[in-house]
């Protein structure tokens, strides 16, 4: 197993990276989030899990461990691939995704494309007993840490960021909308705008429009 890559990244595309790693470029699927704490040239150190098929190999990434270790347990559950584990580690982060199911909050996970309210109810009782207990603040450090200064424009970055979970455009278009008064406030207080967080509310306001 390929616990994690160290390297520098070679190039950045929605819901992909290539990190160069001893002269190779290995190519690994990220999320949304992940992506956002990553720059071009800039030294990475993503934790991986690498998902075998009978006609390929993927690697899958991870701001850090707690989230490949979320990840890997959401695939515990029936009916959950990597591609829709990686899908709710988009929209939420582990110690969310750990907070929902202990509370049964059908809603946080119907917000994730994909999940339905059927879906939803099967997976609060399948991994209810597999997450556990929200973690703290120790759980939300990949966030806080991809959350540091997203790159400019971050209007593009995030509507990439929704067109690689499945939305359409012109939705992708009228989330960012949503959100602009959030990210501008940020940038009126002298931060930049915290494209993790975000992305939660503009999927937030997508589910409220469905």
């Amino acid at each position: 197993m390929i616990a994690f890559v160290s390297g520098p990244v070679a190039a950045l595309a929605p819901t992909l990276a290539v990190i160069e790693v001893g002269g190779v470029g290995m190519a690994v699927q990220c999320t949304p989030t992940t992506m956002a704490g990553l720059r071009m040239g800039e030294t990475a150190r993503l934790a991986t899990s690498l998902v075998v098929r009978e006609d390929s190999l993927t690697l899958y990434g991870f701001a850090d461990d707690d989230e490949r270790q979320v990840f890997e347990l959401l695939q515990t559950a029936s009916g959950v691939g990597p591609r829709l584990a990686q899908a709710m580690l988009g929209v939420h982060s582990p110690d969310a995704l750990r907070l929902a199911v202990s509370t049964g909050d059908e809603k946080s996970l119907m917000a994730v494309p994909g999940i339905g309210k059927k879906g939803a109810q099967k997976l609060l009782l399948e991994l209810k007993d597999k997450l556990g207990a929200p973690l703290g603040s120790s759980g939300l450090v990949g966030a806080q840490r991809a959350a540091a200064s997203g790159p400019a424009p971050w209007t593009e970055q995030l509507s990439a960021a929704l067109i690689g979970l499945g939305y359409a455009a012109r939705d992708a278009d009228e989330a960012v909308s949503a959100v602009t008064p959030q990210a501008e406030a940020a940038i009126a207080a002298g931060g930049s705008a915290p494209v993790p967080q975000l992305l939660r509310a503009a999927l937030q306001s997508l589910n409220r429009a469905r």
